[in-house]
């Protein structure tokens, strides 16, 4: 009797590891498309967004980290990245300098992410040590296909690409669970 209880639990451990590596490979396996690069070959205004989808999860998007970059653009001119989509919505994302040789690149900060994409507050505490945390005061910005366009601040040299923004998949529903928890990721009315 106790050989078959042992044999049972064996049974049932290496089910349940069988499962977990599969979640995991399931996760890890082909979820991304390689990274755009910017085509040498072209001569003209070039811009690409790196990844060319997000999800809305807050842990999701913080952990994303999300890059433009452009070609053919006026040396030394300054420029900023505005996404334009459903709903009127209009979000700046990102700025940055062109370079001598008419390139760019831009990163949206944690704190545009915060505030823009996710439409939420930062915050923190000291108590026995620095803790942040995003404030959710209202819902992100919707879903769907966005036009991410450059301006330039000295010249009119327009430039667009997509961007896709997904609502939260359930891995990242349960980390922002985990992230209200334990205290990363705070609710308020």
């Amino acid at each position: 009797m106790e050989m078959v209880e042992r044999r049972k639990g064996y049974v049932l451990r290496s089910m349940v590891l069988v499962c977990l590596m599969s979640a995991c490979l399931l996760m890890l396996s082909g979820c991304s498309n390689p990274p755009k690069k910017l085509d040498p070959s072209v001569s003209g205004l070039q811009l690409i967004v790196n990844p060319e989808s997000i999800r809305l999860g807050v842990a999701k998007v913080l952990d994303t980290k999300i890059g433009f970059e452009g070609s053919g653009f006026k040396p030394k001119d300054s420029i900023f990245i505005e996404l334009l989509g459903p709903n009127q919505t209009k979000a700046v994302v990102a700025e940055a300098l062109i370079q001598p040789d008419g390139t760019f690149k831009a990163e949206v900060s944690k704190l545009t992410k915060i505030t823009e994409i996710l439409r939420a507050d930062a915050g923190f505490e000291i108590n026995d040590k620095y803790k942040e945390f995003v404030i959710i005061t209202q819902p992100p910005i919707p879903e769907g296909a966005y036009t991410a366009k450059v301006t330039c601040m000295s010249s009119d040299m327009p430039a667009e690409t997509k961007l896709n923004v997904k609502g939260p998949s359930i891995v990242d529903s349960t980390k922002d669970l985990l992230g209200k928890m334990l205290g990363k990721i705070r609710y308020k009315k």
